[in-house]
């Protein structure tokens, strides 16, 4: 079973709780994975992790209990071919923004007769061929979450949400603000009012909805409207955080000199 199907099926009693991993860097992965996440998005829209990249991400990942969310660039099929031939279970896709775009993403990510994902017998995603009956089976494993990052998505959302095979929504906060007139202002009381009224209208048809947010507090906020499954921040912004934190206290902080042999 798709661990990242499981977590969304255990929302209820568990939110599902994750972070983005941006530093390209395999032992960061690892890391962050065995730090307690419950899943973690390897984004390939806005860093510098190519294909070979994320091989290696997944191998570093495959050693925690983090589920892998593999971000793609952009909705293409020949990218999402080779993505999910690297091994990437689910499938985060930016930047949908209606039911005909929310289809040809699933179909990029379903063999035929039921999508239009090319067969390959000898793949990571296969085990290299080890895997009995995959090219039978696969199409039931793989997840598919799709972005919403601006308001005519979010009008569109029940019909993006009925798309047989989407698995879950996401809204991406920063995106979102942008596209209202907003750059850099996710918290902003108009942003966060279409947040709240993307939850209400995808707990009304049933479908998880997710997103991020830079710190606890906003994290906090996003799961009081009605969020299901949530993440912080991302590797580097954690480290970042953490590093500029002890760069101030040390800074701030009055040095005692004592000379030896002095009094």
């Amino acid at each position: 079973m798709n661990v990242f199907h499981r977590l969304l099926a255990d929302r209820a009693t568990k939110t599902p709780l994750g972070t983005w991993v941006m530093s390209a860097s395999p032992i960061v992965a690892e890391a962050v994975g065995a730090a307690g996440f419950d899943w973690g998005v390897l984004d390939m829209e806005h860093t510098p992790i190519d294909l070979m990249g994320l091989v290696h991400l997944l191998q570093a990942v495959g050693n925690t209990p983090m589920a892998p969310v593999v971000r793609v660039p952009w909705n293409d099929t020949v990218s999402v071919k080779r993505v999910l031939d690297a091994g990437a279970p689910t499938l985060l896709f930016p930047f949908i923004q209606n039911a005909e775009e929310a289809a040809r993403a699933v179909a990029a990510t379903r063999y035929p007769p039921e999508g239009v994902r090319g067969m390959a017998g000898m793949s990571r995603a296969s085990r290299f061929g080890t895997t009995p009956d995959f090219l039978r089976g696969a199409n039931a494993t793989i997840g598919v979450v799709v972005q919403l990052e601006t308001p005519q998505a979010i009008a569109n959302l029940e019909a993006i949400a009925a798309v047989p095979g989407i698995d879950a929504l996401f809204v991406g906060p920063g995106d979102l603000s942008g596209s209202m007139g907003l750059p850099g202002q996710p918290t902003h009381a108009d942003v966060m009012a279409a947040m709240a009224d993307a939850a209400r209208r995808a707990r009304a048809v049933g479908k998880p909805i997710g997103s991020v947010g830079g710190t606890p507090e906003v994290v906090a906020r996003y799961r009081e409207i009605g969020y299901d499954y949530v993440a912080i921040a991302s590797d580097l912004g954690l480290l970042m955080r953490a590093a500029q934190g002890a760069v101030q206290a040390l800074r701030a902080a009055p040095v005692a000199y004592r000379i030896e042999g002095s009094y």
